[in-house]
């Protein structure tokens, strides 16, 4: 009983580390998404490249601003929580 309860839990972190690592990126690209449709939706300008290129640039800064914390945060929980139930402890 007590080894499903270690593996849900184990999972349970996993997947909110997945939501934390994966929520600035994800923000960035709603905020940055919805000002062009915004400001497409008011020009009546409806170029595909005007959508895809800004959202690309902000998607890829963000990810090298916060690349520091996200791999931070992948190394903790693998050295905390993942290493020690292999090894056995």
């Amino acid at each position: 009983m007590m080894d499903e309860l270690i593996f849900y839990d184990t999972l349970r972190h996993g997947l909110w580390i997945a939501v934390q690592i994966s929520l600035p990126i994800l923000v960035v690209a709603l905020v940055v998404g919805l000002t062009i449709g915004l400001f497409q939706a008011l020009t009546s300008v409806q170029e595909m490249t005007l959508t895809f290129v800004p959202k690309l640039a902000a998607i890829v800064a963000v990810f090298w601003v916060s690349m520091g914390f996200m791999t931070e945060t992948l190394t903790s929980f693998f050295q905390d929580q993942l290493v020690p139930l292999i090894a056995g402890g």
